[in-house]
């Protein structure tokens, strides 16, 4: 049966497989008792740094595997994601927290905290979210006060994904309250810095491998050489981790969705109802087609996006927004057919698809919500369009 022909290079065939192997291999057998337990795939991702796979977006010079492209990352997310997202947001986190230090940093800053980022050794998280701040990023309260060779960091993260399992934070402080967005400051702060603590790990609905804890910084002391860029470049070196990361999400919602679907057609041609398979009803039939078509599509876009970013785009806050909106709304719309066409089935912890479900919905809301995305998205065009009429 013809598939879609995306042009992957032979390395990134090899990732495919190799990441693919390792999700049923090693991730399939214990995703139950991981959400069950909430317990952190800590053993799975130093698997992950021992295959190399962690460093894949680390260039090689520190230490990492040099990736020829973003979309080899945004593969390997897309397969953990089409078994387990709990596991693979704790492996894409990483990525999210050294983002700020691959984008911003000096090469001093990048060559002591990539490598054993790269090499699995430690574990990295990106701190925006405060209780008053998320979507809002420019609303952040945490400040940072410089104080001869450090700056005293005061105030509270919320909802960090990997928050307590990582070594190594990049977190966005207000420096100069009077300049608002321009204002914000963006540190790199290592577990067991005095004054640097965690709070209560939450309790979610979904992706409940995955760490989220509360940051609590009180007279937290970080030297000056942990300064991202310079004072101000918080708030923009933010919006250009999200547009590089933005399609890790999608990957997400992407492998996600192929996994319901997956599930939803293998259930189908088993389940015999009225003397036959149920995938014999039209009826269903149709529901299966349309979750496969909404699946290519957002994988497309997807990968279009990642392409369009290695080509050396610039401005791809639009596109970045895009791939993510639509391809986490597929996620929750087809891991909800998924749960349907299972019927009673579905809705037991039994079978896998009650989990995809709950994991499906956090992907709307992190990293920005798809509210939020559709706003970039239209104020892209409105500027676009402005620009014509001049």
């Amino acid at each position: 049966m013809a598939e879609m022909e995306y042009g992957l290079s032979e390395t990134q065939k090899e990732i495919r497989e190799m990441v693919r192997e390792f999700a049923l291999e090693r991730v399939l057998p214990v995703r139950a008792e991981l959400d069950e337990k909430e317990e952190f795939p800590t053993e799975l991702l130093k698997e992950l740094g021992r295959m190399d796979l962690m460093g894949l977006y680390i260039p090689a010079e520190y230490d990492g595997m040099g990736a020829e492209s973003m979309l080899d990352f945004v593969i390997a997310i897309e397969e953990l994601s089409r078994i387990c997202i709990g596991v693979s947001v704790s492996f894409a986190a990483n990525a999210l927290g050294a983002d700020p230090i691959l984008i911003g940093g000096s090469d001093a800053q990048k060559k002591k905290y990539l490598p054993p980022l790269a090499k699995g050794e430690k574990w990295a998280a990106f701190a925006l979210t405060e209780p008053n701040a998320g979507s809002d990023a420019g609303g952040i309260q945490t400040q940072a006060v410089k104080k001869g060779d450090k700056y005293i960091l005061n105030g509270t993260k919320q909802w960090i994904t990997n928050g307590g399992e990582a070594d190594t934070y990049t977190v966005l402080a207000v420096t100069d309250k009077k300049r608002g967005a321009r204002g914000v400051s963006c540190f790199i702060v290592e577990k067991g810095m005095p004054g640097f603590k965690f709070g209560k790990k939450e309790k979610k609905l979904g992706i409940r491998a995955s760490a989220t804890r509360e940051l609590i910084f009180e007279d937290c002391e970080v030297p000056t050489e942990n300064l991202l860029a310079k004072e101000g470049m918080g708030f923009i070196l933010a919006m250009k981790t999200f547009d590089v990361s933005r399609p890790g999400i999608a990957a997400q919602g992407v492998g996600l969705a192929q996994g319901a679907l997956d599930e939803a057609c293998n259930y189908a041609r088993q389940r015999v109802q009225f003397g036959k398979p149920v995938i014999a009803n039209q009826g269903l039939q149709w529901m299966l087609a349309e979750m496969a078509t909404q699946v290519e599509a957002a994988r497309a876009l997807t990968y279009g996006v990642c392409r369009t970013i290695d080509s050396g785009a610039k401005d791809v806050s639009k596109l970045s927004a895009m791939c993510k909106l639509y391809a986490t709304d597929v996620a929750m719309d087809v891991t909800t057919k998924a749960v349907q066409v299972f019927g009673g089935y579905g809705f037991m912890r039994e079978y896998p698809v009650e989990k995809m479900m709950r994991d499906a919905k956090i992907l709307q809301i992190y990293e920005g919500t798809n509210q939020i995305q559709r706003d970039v998205i239209g104020l892209s065009l409105v500027k676009e369009y402005a620009a014509t009429k001049k």
